[in-house]
């Protein structure tokens, strides 16, 4: 009866993963083939009207649109963490068409417990800052909407980092800040602007 079984114990051992130390010493940065019968996967290509990361620029991720035909409308993203490295809040930017003073926007989404009649504090580099408040609430969190003049812009262009200040409901003594980090944004920003032939952001103001 043993000897039935050695053949199938030795089958078992070898499609089973090597412990890690077995790994290294079978040399660095050399990957076993997939045991047969074990799919590695393929890429699957967004639809259109799906949003995906095209990209990073620094600490911004580059997200898109996938459109059907046409430009696609991008935007910057960047997920907010506290000190203690809970994610807390979303930002993105977009561009707008240069009709008027607001030559691009931001939405920033926060958590449904923030105190909404505080609104929300940006300032770059401890320069001025600026009050906003915020527009709606659904299930995903709060949203505020922010019009970037051609100022803000080079402020943030010129930056290091903004830092976000909002309020918890249940302690609004108790603000929290949220650092936005402004490295690559210049080059991100150029990666979503607008082609001219682009008028609008429908589906991109609403956050993500």
């Amino acid at each position: 009866m043993a000897n039935r079984l050695r053949p199938l114990i030795l089958v078992a051992l070898l499609a089973a993963p090597l412990p890690a130390a077995a790994q290294e010493a079978s040399g660095e940065g050399t990957a076993p083939p997939a045991p047969p019968g074990l799919s590695t996967g393929e890429p699957v290509a967004p639809k259109p009207g799906q949003s995906y990361l095209r990209g990073k620029e620094g600490d911004w991720d580059i997200r898109c649109i996938k459109a059907e035909s046409g430009p696609e409308r991008c935007q910057l993203y960047q997920l907010l963490r506290d000190e203690a490295g809970n994610a807390v809040a979303e930002f993105t930017v977009f561009d707008l068409p240069d009709n008027g003073q607001i030559v691009a926007g931001a939405t920033v989404v926060t958590p449904l417990e923030t105190l909404l009649t505080q609104g929300l504090t940006l300032a770059v580099d401890g320069g001025q800052a600026k009050r906003y408040p915020f527009t709606f609430c659904n299930r995903i969190g709060c949203y505020v909407r922010i019009g970037l003049t051609k100022d803000d812009l080079d402020a943030y262009r010129r930056g290091s980092v903004a830092n976000v200040q909002i309020a918890p409901a249940a302690a609004p003594t108790q603000a929290v800040t949220l650092s936005v980090s402004l490295k690559g944004f210049t080059k991100g920003f150029e990666a979503v602007a607008l082609p001219a032939a682009v008028t609008g952001l429908e589906g991109l103001a609403g956050g993500n």
